[in-house]
């Protein structure tokens, strides 16, 4: 801990803004011109450095922490190979609004200006490259000097805080211990508010908006979460006359037993025609942190116009084509409720979405498939988790979870870059560790991250891990040609990961039947201490209703639209 009338080192002012702005825990690797930045940050005991064992990996974690917590967090990596192992996750936090704080240890300043033929460059002279690449997918980058550095950080931290979106800090090695004063901490660093003329003008339009109109249905996007409002947004599902459908990047971000929820909303392939009809066919339509894009629409399948609804954005708002830039989404919502508790709705009508994820029970000896699995899963699902659903067939399934009260879906529906969700789980759990995970993944996207396992299980995170073994990758074979040989994968003996990965506590299971995947599910219920990690076992073509009804549509479009699912 500093004070203000000292001086510190440039990387004991980072970790403190970082501590400041939320981000008590930094993910990453060590190399040579990180050392003595990771030194001088981690002499700030209030920052918890998180090994990991590659840079994607930490990308994905610092991801996974900095959704669940709703915050942000940090990825420390070294010059050239280090960065650019780590900017597949950067960008799948840019194409998701995640504030990802990238630090990269650089070399000195003098090496730089000169052009010196280092190692990990491009032996050219040329030491801007990685930094011209992160330009493509961060919101504010920035290269420290010993003169600058305090007011770089306050503004880079300051973007990514307003924005939501990852932002580049490059630390020279001899910056990372270049002095500053203490002083400017005492004032902590804030996300930009509303401009306050641009907010009354906004509200003023909106009451007029609503003026004539008999009840309002919301659609709710994942930026809410980025924003950590969900509170407010179950606050409006109370108010009468409110509808809440939710995207596939929001599911449950109001309790999907609620009246007012209208379920997963996904264009044409939402759950029940009545609720996709209340989104579509709505006189008065208000687009809350929404994200629209093929996946979250059912492959552009929704038949509202974006142009003529109300939109609250991260950064501004809209009402048809009249736009209030700086109307930021928190006080947005501020604003939709008090319009909405002033219009005087009746109760709207609720509209049941049906439990799609409860078919009837099987037999024990009945062999696992995709129904029987997701209809066990729903029946043993505890309060206050966190589902963390890899990209493909996983996510699918999902999707048609039920989730329980105070629960979240983690997942990448946009970026959905495969095996993000092993090491996305192990900074869900450090973020929340009152949550147990409960990850869900397939076979092929575990091979590509399973390594992380080995931080989840030091780091004394107890998940309950379903290895879902078809025989490689089911989503593609959805797609186009089943059988082509790139879809195989090989085979692991799964029972011994755990173990080789320093699994001393994990408790491990194979699940072909109904009764075997009953009999594991009760042994996560009574050792809740213990990580559990359970192959399941499910046949090679089989898939979630969801995956099946979408690639059923799509085959009755042109063949060039079919590839759009991959």
């Amino acid at each position: 801990m500093v004070t203000n009338d000292e001086t510190i080192s440039i990387g004991q002012y980072l970790a403190a803004r970082l501590v400041q702005c939320g981000g008590s825990h930094a993910f990453g690797i060590p190399g040579d011109f990180t050392l003595s930045l990771l030194d001088e940050m981690l002499s700030d005991d209030r920052l918890t450095w998180i090994g990991s064992s590659n840079e994607l990996n930490a990308a994905y974690a610092a991801d996974g922490f900095a959704r669940v917590g709703r915050t942000i967090a940090s990825v420390v990596t070294t010059y050239g190979v280090g960065e650019l192992s780590a900017i597949n996750g950067i960008a799948g936090a840019f194409a998701e609004d995640v504030p990802v704080i990238s630090i990269v240890g650089m070399p000195a300043t003098g090496a730089l200006g000169s052009g010196a033929l280092l190692h990990h460059s491009l032996l050219d002279g040329d030491h801007e490259h990685f930094v011209r690449a992160f330009r493509e997918v961060t919101a504010a980058q920035t290269v420290l000097t010993a003169e600058t550095a305090t007011a770089e950080i306050d503004r880079v931290l300051t973007v990514a805080l307003t924005s939501s979106k990852p932002v580049y800090l490059g630390v020279p090695t001899d910056v990372a211990v270049a002095r500053v004063s203490a002083a400017g901490l005492a004032e902590p660093i804030r996300a930009r508010g509303s401009e306050p003329g641009a907010l009354a003008a906004f509200e003023r339009a909106l009451a007029q908006r609503f003026a004539g109109e008999a009840a309002v249905t919301v659609l709710a996007g994942p930026r809410i979460h980025r924003r950590g409002v969900e509170g407010r947004v179950a606050a409006l599902a109370d108010l009468p006359g409110v509808r809440i459908a939710s995207q596939v990047g929001s599911k449950a971000v109001i309790d999907e037993d609620h009246p007012a929820s209208l379920g997963t909303y996904m264009g044409a392939i939402t759950q029940t025609e009545r609720a996709r009809r209340a989104v579509d066919e709505a006189d008065l339509l208000v687009m809350v942190g929404t994200v629209v894009s093929d996946f979250t629409t059912g492959f552009f399948t929704q038949a509202f116009d974006p142009t003529a609804a109300v939109e609250l954005a991260l950064d501004h708002a809209r009402i048809g084509y009249a736009v209030y830039p700086e109307v930021r989404l928190d006080d947005a919502l501020e604003v939709l409720a008090r319009v909405t508790a002033a219009a005087g709705f009746a109760p709207a009508e609720a509209i049941e979405v049906p439990d799609l994820a409860a078919p009837a029970a099987a037999d024990d000896a009945a062999p696992l498939d995709h129904a029987i699995f997701w209809h066990e899963l729903q029946g043993w699902l505890p309060r206050e988790t966190t589902v963390v659903a890899e990209a493909g067939t996983s996510f699918y399934g999902a999707l048609d979870l039920r989730l329980p009260e105070r629960s979240d879906l983690l997942g990448q529906p946009v970026w959905s870059s495969i095996g993000y969700t092993i090491p996305a789980m192990l900074g869900a759990g450090l973020a929340r560790r009152d949550r147990r995970p409960v990850l869900i993944i397939g076979d092929g996207a575990a091979q590509l991250t399973v390594q992380e396992l080995g931080q989840v299980f030091h780091h004394g995170l107890a998940p309950v891990i379903l290895l879902i073994d078809n025989a490689g990758y089911t989503v593609e074979r959805m797609i186009q040609s089943p059988n082509a040989v790139y879809q195989d994968i090989v085979p692991w003996n799964w029972r011994l990961i755990p173990a080789a990965l320093g699994g001393s506590r994990v408790r491990v299971l194979d699940a072909t039947t109904a009764g075997e995947l009953r009999e594991a599910l009760a042994v996560a219920g009574s050792a809740a201490d213990d990580a559990l990690f359970v192959r399941v076992q499910l046949p090679r073509d089989d898939a979630p209703r969801l995956l099946v009804e979408l690639t059923q549509r799509l085959a009755t479009r042109p063949a060039e639209s079919v590839k759009e699912l991959a």
